[in-house]
Order: structure tokens, then C-alpha cells, then sequence
């Protein structure tokens, strides 16, 4: 045990010397968290120094069922041990059959019933490239709508569908609706109703619009945008407003589906019914693995499409036909509905308790806090109306507080904290102020508790250091 110690440590310390020294700086999470995972089962991990942390990252989304879910394993097992071949391109085989036929019993029913499936390269970034020249086959249109705040993948056209800014190349940014940092400094319906109106006169008369472009993509909750759900209303809006102008209504699901959020597809929740869903992350039951589905009118029957050699990846199909069961059968999404509430519901104590808790929100088990800085004036359209009637107030009727200036020093100083509680957590949102939890839809009641106490303690020891949360974060 003595001689295992030193070896244990010298893999601790020198994995994460060597990555530094020849990886790119293009590293994210290894910055933030250096630890060096050797073991993991559902949310937990354990590192080579030994210790253990509970994970509320899931591989960015991958990890439904947490970390090596027998399920999965079986799955993987089964095919390894079969012989079959474990890539086949676009060649059918039994188990791609078996995903497709798992896949189009959880789609929504009024897309399951006139869908096809597209697969593509492993990653999301081939499912919104794939998902945006589809639609702009189909509808002999370029361009797209996509919203302020998204995260769609690393190649050139996910980026600009992501784009913040308001006429970045070919991708036109809408507005998305939220309470704490409305863009119209209102929040509520009526915020959501401003973004809706901004939307229907960016398409409105000829001359003073622009042009009807190919597709609008939106995400139900934008995750990587600060863990920020869509008002039902809203999103059912923007279907009517499509659906109105034949515009193909893209959904992102890749890191809102599979029970995610509380409903097997997060549109679910609004009851809409999109004309395209881009899907990857927890499809492939923690392996490689992204699909498009979409309504069979938009095919146009053109045959050969550049075939990925990944895209007949047998093991991640595996592994997702596993999940997707999985979820299906033991009702998961409806018991990250009822725990995500309760989880919520805790932290928002956090708010009142701290005034650098500036907003607790999600759906599901899709949570986000985000670390403000309260000793800076509020920010936004309505900041001066809103200094003159005193810190924290109203601007309009059924409006919300005003948001306080993003503190993303604030937020690293938590998610340290939280590692050192054996929690690991993500960073996101404006500024990566938002504290980000995503655990697997596995989670018990009791890692639950003890993944809000962690949080709620490394939040009060962060405050703790700079007086109670009042001082201005780094």
C-alpha cells in the first residue's frame, strides 16, 4: 500500500504536466478541473490521488446514465463479443435497426409518424451543419434565424449559428427571452412577448426585413447560454410564426434531450412539434453519436450525400439503444422533473441568503446559479430607472429585478471550492458567471442532497471570503 502511494501521486501530478506541455491551449475543463479520473460509476469518480468526487458535469451532457452504467456496458459487451463489425458507414446493419426502432418510439408523435433519420459524423457541430444544409436544400433558401447565447460546436457554420451578434454573416440573431437578463429589461411575459414581436418584424414586409431565410434554429433551454429554459409560450409563438411563412422550425435536443429536462424531448414541454430535431451527446449512451431527425417533405431525394466514416459508429448505436431504453422504460425523465424541482427549489434559498446569488434557475436536471456582483449598479435598457427606485426593485409591473453585473471571478472562486468539497461543476453563461449542474438522470435522493449541500456550503465559504458576498468578485 505504501509503494502504491507514491506511484498514485506521480500519476496525479505528471497526466496533467504532460497535457499541458503537449496539448493545445485550447483546453478547457483540464484548466479548471486538474484532476486525473481512473475510475467512475454513475456519478461518481474517482481520481488518482484517490479521491472521490461526485460529477455533475456527465461528460458535457454524454452521460444520461452516469459513468458505465451496466446497461450500457452490457450493450457495448454484447456487440464486442457478437464479432460484428464496429464501423459500417451508412451499410444497414441489426444494430442500427435496433437504435432506429428505440429512437422513433421516443420521438414526438407528431414527428415520429413522418420522420427520416439522417446520421451523421460523430460530433454536434456534422448535426447542425447537416441540419442547416438540409433545410436550405429543401427550401432553395440560405440564411438562418438563431438566437443570442446559443452553443451549437466548433466547425465555421454551428459557430455562426451560435453567433451573439445581431448580423453576423449569413446567421441573423434574435433576441431569446429571459427573466434575469431580459434584453428588453422587462422579463416575464411581457419580455417574451417583445422578443416574439422583434421576430415577427424582422420577417415582416418586403423592403424593410430580411430576406425569408432557410430555417430557424432555437434550443428549448440554452445550456451553454447560462442554463436558460424557453418560455413555453414563447417557443409555441415561434412555431406559429414559422410554421406560418414555411420556415423550417429547427430544435437543438443535443444537450436539452433524453429526459434531460424533465420530458423525453425538451419541445415536448411546450407541445411543439418541430420540423427538425438536431440530436447527439446523450444519444449515444456516452459514446460518439449525432442524427437529424426531420419531416419527411423536407427530403429531397437526392442520393449521394458525403458519407462520414464515423457514422456507422455499431458500438455507440449500442450503447444509445441501450439508454434511450433505459430512460423509456424506468420513466427517468419524469423523475428528473420531480428532482430537478426539489434540487431548484433548495437553491433558490441561495438568492435571498446571498447577495452575490443574483439567480437560480433550469429544468429538470439542467440547473443554473449565476454569481453576480452586488456592490456594482444594475445593468440593462431599464439600469437608470431601476438605480433611482433602489437597488433590487422593479422597473415595470410583473417585471423582475434588475440583473447585476455578471461576477465570473465570483463563479470560478465556487466551482474551486466545489472541487475541493468533492463536486465538480461547470462554468457557462455570460462571462462563465453561471454555475452549471448537469448530473446523470440516475442521480439518487441522497447524492442529490449532498450535491446541493457541497454547492450551497462552497457558495457560503466563498462569500465567507469576501464579506458575505457583498465585496466585488476578482
Amino acid at each position: 500500500m505504501a509503494a502504491a502511494l507514491p506511484a498514485a501521486r506521480a500519476t496525479y501530478e505528471g497526466v496533467p504536466r504532460r497535457q499541458a506541455a503537449r496539448e493545445s491551449a485550447a483546453r478547457t475543463y483540464a484548466r479548471a478541473l486538474p484532476i486525473v479520473p481512473v475510475r467512475a460509476r454513475g456519478l461518481t469518480i474517482e481520481g488518482a490521488d484517490g479521491r472521490r468526487y461526485l460529477d455533475c458535469l456527465s461528460g458535457a451532457g454524454t452521460l444520461a446514465l452516469g459513468h458505465n452504467h451496466p446497461v450500457v456496458l452490457e450493450a457495448i459487451r454484447k456487440v464486442l463479443d457478437s464479432g460484428a463489425p464496429l464501423s459500417a458507414v451508412d451499410v444497414a446493419t441489426p444494430v442500427k435497426d435496433a437504435f432506429l426502432a428505440e429512437l422513433f418510439r421516443t420521438l414526438p408523435p407528431g414527428l415520429a409518424d413522418r420522420a427520416r433519420v439522417q446520421f451523421c459524423g460523430p460530433a454536434d457541430s456534422e448535426a447542425v451543419e447537416t441540419a442547416l444544409a438540409l433545410v436550405r436544400a429543401a427550401t432553395g433558401r440560405s440564411g438562418l434565424l438563431a438566437f443570442t447565447g446559443a452553443g451549437r460546436g466548433r466547425t465555421i457554420g454551428a459557430i455562426e449559428a451560435a453567433s451573439v451578434h445581431p448580423r453576423d454573416a449569413w446567421a441573423t440573431g434574435l433576441p431569446y427571452p429571459q427573466d434575469y437578463r431580459c434584453p428588453f429589461g422587462i422579463g416575464g411575459e411581457h419580455g417574451a412577448e417583445l422578443a416574439a414581436r422583434w421576430t415577427e418584424s424582422l420577417l415582416g414586409a418586403p423592403g424593410t426585413a430580411v430576406p425569408l431565410p432557410g430555417g430557424m434554429i432555437v434550443e428549448p433551454v440554452e445550456y451553454e447560454g447560462g442554463v436558460i429554459p424557453a418560455p413555453d409560450s414563447w417557443l409555441r409563438r415561434m412555431r406559429q410564426i414559422t410554421a406560418d411563412r414555411s420556415l423550417p422550425l429547427i430544435a437543438d435536443e443535443i444537450q436539452t434531450g433524453v429526459g434531460r429536462t424533465g420530458a423525453f424531448w425538451a419541445v415536448e414541454h411546450s407541445g411543439v412539434t418541430p420540423d427538425v430535431m438536431v440530436l447527439s451527446k446523450a444519444i449515444g449512451g456516452s459514446l460518439p453519436l449525432s442524427v437529424v431527425v426531420y419531416r419527411d417533405d423536407l427530403h429531397t431525394g437526392e442520393p449521394g450525400t458525403p458519407v462520414d466514416a464515423y457514422q456507422g459508429n455499431q458500438l455507440a448505436m449500442a450503447a444509445g439503444t441501450a439508454t434511450l431504453a433505459h430512460v423509456r422504460q424506468n420513466a427517468l425523465a419524469g423523475r428528473a422533473a420531480t428532482l430537478g424541482a426539489r434540487m431548484l427549489g433548495q437553491l433558490q434559498d441561495l438568492v435571498t441568503e446571498f447577495p452575490c446569488v443574483g439567480d437560480v434557475r433550469g429544468r429538470g436536471l439542467m440547473i443554473g446559479l449565476e454569481l453576480v456582483d452586488p456592490e456594482r449598479q444594475p445593468e440593462g435598457p431599464c439600469a437608470d430607472a431601476g438605480a433611482e427606485a433602489g437597488a433590487g426593485a422593479s422597473v415595470m409591473p410583473g417585471s423582475g429585478p434588475l440583473a447585476l453585473p455578471a461576477a465570473p471571478g465570483f463563479a470560478t472562486a465556487v466551482q474551486q471550492e466545489c472541487l475541493r468539497r468533492g463536486l465538480i461543476v461547470g462554468l457557462g453563461g455570460r462571462h462563465a458567471s453561471v454555475v452549471q449542474l448537469l448530473p446523470p438522470l440516475t442521480i439518487t435522493d441522497e447524492q442529490a442532497a449532498a450535491v446541493v449541500d457541497r454547492l450551497a456550503d462552497a457558495v457560503r465559504a466563498v462569500a465567507r471570503c469576501r464579506g458575505d458576498g457583498t465585496a466585488a468578485a476578482p
